[in-house]
């Protein structure tokens, strides 16, 4: 163990644990004093919907008694069904999960910064504090998505690469448990075999490490390909075809545009501060030949640019997020480089850092308070939109009615009538003609719907003259003139 390791106190561990419990509270706090407490996204309910069908009833399923693979992260869901065992659910078990795996990325990037920088010993953690106040990061966590849980996984991984670790089938069984929290969890494998690759001083010692990645990785990824054919009859999750099929339109816009998302999303925060960082410590990093840090950079920014080219980056990024803890730790590393190295003779270099720290801070702490606003805001529209419409579907619709809806998270949760799923996530039949209206209303007339749920600008043609039965009246919406959630009568 490394002086640097060592350095890393239970003190440490302490404050990192109270600070996400404390930012944390923070958002929430925020978010009950602006509206109430709930979830900035609707998927989150999705989750929870499949998790209290598993604790409560032993069921895979969204709708009791209809097997679905609909969840994108197996592995998060079957986290959350504790809280239903535990009594402890929806809200106070998601929140505490979701700040435990912050706390522990943040654990994770401390010790990565300590180890490869001896330099790096101070009084505080100030790279695991970054990493739990972050904006991005911090939103995510409360979220109740498994968005963050990806992300650790990922800088578990990515920062075994940088610290040159060679417990191959460690790592590799570790990218396949990634893959039950996203599918996208596969792309480790690229840093992970290149590393090796890159390690090992003859051909023997790299094929034996490949060998090794892939049977770590292959034992539960095989299980991870079973599990989804046997409940949804593809080796994917129903959400991995549906959300290419539901942007296609995107994929169609100019690359700039879709890149210039993609920046615009990364750096809104402190994070825009870092990126001189960044290529401190890749120059550093090419001069000492240290290709794990360069490896891991890639595989950030070409997960993004990889979810750019398929998928928007509408609500903070949230697809881009898992990459942007290991961007933020590359970018800390070369700051802290880059301050360690400061002579107060030189006063320009003086001048610099100083400003640099000061401005990092400053931005830092301006958007806790940014994003827990932002935070907050989302979680009222979800709960003015979302949730009021599924309450109101299940107060007063028919009990056999069938809704057919675009966003089934709340419904599912708070609502117990027939759900046809228009996006497909558990309606995978749908999503060969997603976005065609007149092949879905030949649909809904096939499958006898009653009612269609979605927000009022979502169809063109497909609501168009149908009686309306009910419309949200949620007061955010209307003050930023978004269209209402909005209940149809389909027969």
């Amino acid at each position: 163990m490394t002086r640097a390791f060592s350095a890393f106190h239970k003190r440490d561990l302490i404050l990192l644990g109270g600070a996400a419990l404390a930012a944390g509270c923070i958002y929430l706090l925020t978010s009950a004093l602006v509206f109430r407490v709930g979830f900035p996204l609707d998927d989150a309910w999705i989750h929870l919907t499949f998790a209290r069908n598993l604790a409560l009833h032993g069921q895979w399923a969204f709708r009791l008694g209809t097997p679905s693979a609909g969840s994108t992260s197996p592995l998060w869901s079957a986290a959350l069904a504790l809280g239903f065992l535990l009594r402890l659910a929806p809200y106070v078990w998601t929140y505490l999960l979701g700040a435990s795996v912050l706390w522990a990325l943040s654990v994770v990037c401390e010790t990565t910064a300590r180890r490869l920088l001896p330099a790096y010993a101070p009084r505080l953690p100030w790279v695991g504090l970054f990493i739990i106040v972050e904006w991005h990061l911090l939103w995510s966590a409360l979220s109740g998505m498994e968005t963050l849980l990806h992300a650790l996984i990922a800088a578990i991984v990515l920062s075994a690469v940088m610290l040159k670790s060679r417990r191959y089938l460690t790592l590799g069984l570790i990218v396949g448990v990634g893959v039950w929290a996203r599918p996208d969890g596969l792309t480790l494998l690229a840093p992970l075999c290149l590393a090796a690759l890159l390690n090992e001083a003859d051909n023997r010692s790299r094929l034996k490490a490949v060998a090794q990645i892939f049977i770590g990785f292959g034992a539960i990824f095989l299980c991870y390909l079973f599990f989804n054919y046997k409940i949804g009859g593809t080796p994917m999750p129903n959400t991995f075809y549906a959300k290419q099929a539901e942007y296609a339109a995107w994929q169609a816009r100019p690359l700039l545009e879709r890149v210039g998302q993609l920046t615009l999303q990364l750096l809104i925060g402190p994070s825009f501060l870092l990126v001189p960082g960044v290529v401190v410590w890749v120059v550093r990093s090419w001069k000492l030949r240290e290709w794990g840090s360069l490896l891991a950079l890639t595989w950030s920014l070409g997960y993004m640019l990889l979810y750019i080219m398929r998928l928007p980056a509408y609500q903070h990024g949230r697809y881009l997020i898992p990459a942007m803890p290991i961007f933020f730790l590359i970018g800390l590393l070369g700051a802290l480089d880059f301050f360690s190295r400061n002579n107060p003779q030189q006063r320009r270099r003086w001048f610099v850092t100083t400003l640099w720290q000061v401005s990092l801070y400053a931005v830092t702490i301006l958007f806790v308070a940014l994003g827990a606003d932002s935070y907050a805001r989302d979680v009222e529209l979800i709960e003015q939109e979302m949730v009021e419409s599924a309450k109101w579907a299940q107060a007063n619709l028919p009990p056999n009615a069938i809704i057919a809806a675009h966003d089934i998270g709340a419904l599912g949760y708070f609502d117990s009538h027939p759900l046809l799923d228009l996006a497909g996530l558990i309606s995978p039949e749908v999503v060969p003609f997603i976005r065609n209206e007149p092949r879905l209303a030949d649909y809904l007339n096939q499958n006898d719907a009653d009612y269609v749920v979605a927000f009022s600008d979502l169809y063109k043609t497909l609501t168009l003259g149908k009686e309306i039965v009910f419309e949200t009246r949620g007061e955010l919406a209307q003050s930023k003139n978004y269209a209402p959630m909005t209940i149809y009568r389909w027969k």
